[in-house]
């Protein structure tokens, strides 16, 4: 922009256009740089385009943005003049609201939820591999389970030492909510671990791929809440494909088949008794909650059923087969992994649309049930595969249509 000095108490612009006079109160600058934003200037001051009368052709010298030094010298700070958000937006490499630089459709916050996404598949597949090398030499799922909250319990416990969220403080009815909830989360956990002890790892996320069904039933049968029957449609291909899988599973038992099941009615009523138990808290100080009283849970199942076994020849047989250092080290970090993998879920899944979560759980149990084959070199016949696969396709497809039917309640409640 160009500028030229305006001495005395009136200027006269090229053209014969009204002289601009000194005002005898306060006048506003108003600018097309400046997207309408008004500023305030003591009277005296000459101004680009004075409130009054005089409207247009001042603001212009030869085609030319009028900002005059006078204003500059009388300006006690020189800011910067942002551009209009229509202007910044079609010029390539501008700037957001924020002052946040774009590059193209990998912005911050973009790249932020892919790591946060990352992070979640990441912990999740190392746990599973883990947990099952684990189950290969140490065949004991229940006091397996208790180390998996007992390590997050300590976790928790020293970040809320380090102030690393700060303790949210409960009271007995704060206790009372989340104890069913604690309860259900302590039945599920057990149960799975159960589940992966005794059959594939592929086998066990695929039975657990009937979430959806037992969730969609809670919600009618108990909750009262009338199930479109699109949604229903759409879980069939779920129930084919299990069953299909079911029928020519290589590693299947019952003990695996129903651990599973159970823990898929556990986790379903864990989410009844999550909706009673809103409090105040955020997400972290109730999964730590959650977590100690589960661990209360599941100590005496694990005392009572594996301890004479443990005691007798079951750490003994382990740390013969990999060593005590080696022992220790692995139940220590699949508990991390557990607790580290089941934290960062809650936050992705706290930052992203109902559609985009039910695209990551999807994606998180193809991405388990393809690791897990490759790295255990699991044999799975054609029917288990193509059944694998239509399972997963129609819990895809649940997850859309519910995923959409949350986001056009939240429109009609906006409306």
């Amino acid at each position: 922009m160009e500028s030229r000095v305006l001495t005395g108490g009136a200027t006269a612009i090229r053209g014969g256009l009204p002289l601009l006079r000194k005002p005898a109160a306060v006048m506003k600058f108003t600018t097309a740089a400046t997207c309408g934003s008004n500023r305030d200037f003591p009277a005296g001051a000459v101004t680009a385009k004075p409130v009054g009368p005089l409207i247009a052709g001042p603001n212009l010298i030869w085609g030319r943005q009028l900002r005059p030094a006078i204003l500059l010298e009388a300006s006690p700070k020189r800011e910067s003049i942002k551009p209009c958000s229509a202007a910044a937006s079609s010029s390539a490499g501008s700037s957001d609201s924020s002052g946040e630089a774009k590059i193209g459709f990998f912005n911050k916050a973009t790249l932020t939820t892919g790591f946060f996404f990352f992070m979640w598949y990441f912990l999740n597949v190392i746990f599973n591999i883990l947990n099952k090398k684990i189950y290969n030499y140490f065949p004991y799922p229940y006091f397996v389970s208790v180390i998996h909250l007992a390590v997050g319990v300590v976790y928790c416990l020293v970040s809320w030492a380090v102030g690393l969220p700060k303790r949210a403080p409960i009271d007995s009815t704060q206790l009372k909510l989340l104890t069913p909830v604690a309860f259900c989360h302590a039945l599920g956990h057990v149960t799975s671990n159960v589940s992966f002890a005794a059959v594939a790892v592929s086998f066990t996320h695929t039975i657990k791929a009937l979430e959806p069904f037992f969730n969609a039933a809670a919600s009618q049968f108990i909750l009262g809440q009338q199930i479109p029957l699109a949604l229903w449609l759409s879980l069939a291909p779920v129930v084919l494909g299990v069953s299909m899988a079911s029928l020519t599973e290589l590693s299947f038992n019952w003990l695996g088949f129903t651990s599973a099941m159970i823990s898929n009615i556990s986790f379903t009523y864990r989410s009844i008794y999550s909706k009673k138990a809103m409090t105040d808290m955020d997400s972290t100080n109730v999964y730590a909650y959650i977590s100690i009283i589960a661990l209360i849970f599941c100590l005496p199942p694990a005392i009572f059923i594996e301890g004479p076994k443990l005691l007798q020849y079951g750490f003994n047989d382990a740390i013969a087969k990999v060593g005590l250092t080696k022992f220790i080290t692995d139940l220590f970090w699949v508990g991390m992994f557990y607790h580290l993998y089941n934290q960062v879920a809650t936050n992705t899944l706290e930052r992203v649309a109902p559609l985009t979560h039910a695209v990551g759980n999807v994606l998180k149990r193809v991405f388990v049930i393809g690791f897990s084959i490759v790295i255990f070199g699991n044999k799975i016949s054609t029917q288990t595969g193509i059944g694998t696969c239509i399972a997963i396709a129609g819990v895809a497809i649940y997850s859309f249509i519910k995923a959409k039917m949350e986001e056009e309640k939240r429109q009609k409640k906006a409306a």
